[in-house]
């Protein structure tokens, strides 16, 4: 039995799997801004899931940011009282074993690469676009973290191709502007539609789900954002199947129930993609992810599916 970990920056959730079987579910609030109370609550976590589950042989964890291989703390994290942490030695202390850790981006693709939508594939790039946008790369059992432990971190890369319009671009929390966070993610979509005069403006602004509901309802401002998103969410991905050329892409996060994208999107990066010749076709998969909210934590689980 393997435990998985997800440590958002709200809520913590854990999970105890037998095979692809789930035996036991439980979460609890993040101590935001409390690093010693975040141990101490991934160790209440996990003794409730062995209490309901049996004793677990592994334990993964997924985290909103990496660890930095060269000094073994963690870097690139939304919950900023991760960062400069020995996150790993500290949770093998507290829980009397050995942990895995991983981004929560890689755990997603792990999840849905081992039982979701990408079963079965050997090459996997997994998206999550929710309030950010990040990526994990999958190749056979194994995730890639790169040198440095940034594979997979297509968010913080400008837009490929960019339009008039979009150059520089947004600034991003990374300090820099025009990143496919900013136009992709879900506050993306919402700051693009409200850059756009409108002769009814609307008291407050809407969010992407409601962005949608508008386009479904004929609202011509809210169909033409969704166009652009689409657009843009081609040519970031069509810049991914020009180095990686993967055999599916999944998608992950709040911006992946959109059902519109995986036929548009497709069809959109035909026009990027460097595959050209008599009735070639770009053939990549675009695929939802089987799982949905609950792949991270199930790909924390699934740290340890490469037999080491």
């Amino acid at each position: 039995m393997k435990l998985g970990i997800d440590l958002g920056g709200t809520k913590i959730e854990g999970i105890a799997l037998d095979g692809s079987r789930e035996r036991a579910r439980a979460r609890v609030r993040t101590p935001r801004d409390d690093y010693g109370a975040t141990l101490s609550a991934i160790a209440t976590l996990v003794s409730e899931l062995e209490r309901t589950a049996g004793t677990a042989d592994t334990v993964g964890v997924g985290i909103p940011g990496t660890i930095s291989p060269s000094t073994g703390l963690v870097k690139n994290a939304n919950s900023v009282w991760l960062i400069g942490r020995p996150l790993q030695q500290d949770l093998e202390r507290v829980l009397g074993r050995e942990v895995r850790i991983a981004n929560d981006a890689n755990c997603f693709a792990v999840s849905e690469a081992a039982d979701g939508a990408a079963a079965g594939a050997d090459v996997v790039f997994g998206v999550i676009v929710g309030t950010g946008t990040g990526a994990g790369i999958v190749v056979g059992p194994r995730v890639m973290t790169g040198l440095h432990g940034i594979a997979g971190e297509w968010g913080h890369n400008p837009l490929p191709w960019p339009e008039p319009d979009e150059w520089p671009g947004p600034a991003c929390y990374c300090g820099r502007t025009g990143c496919i966070e900013t136009f992709l993610s879900g506050p993306g979509l919402a700051a693009d539609f409200v850059r756009v005069p409108r002769s009814d403006p609307a008291d407050t602004a809407p969010d992407a789900e409601e962005i949608v509901a508008l386009a479904e309802s004929g609202d011509a401002t809210a169909e033409a954002t969704l166009v652009r998103y689409e657009r843009r969410m081609a040519r970031a991905l069509a810049s991914i199947i020009n180095i990686l050329d993967p055999d599916v892409i999944v998608l992950g996060g709040g911006m992946s129930n959109i059902a519109r994208l995986y036929e548009s999107v497709p069809r959109y990066w035909s026009d990027f993609v460097f595959a050209r010749g008599p009735a070639e076709r770009v053939r990549t998969p675009l695929m939802r992810a089987r799982h949905g909210d609950a792949s991270g934590v199930r790909g924390a689980a699934w740290l340890w599916n490469d037999g080491r």
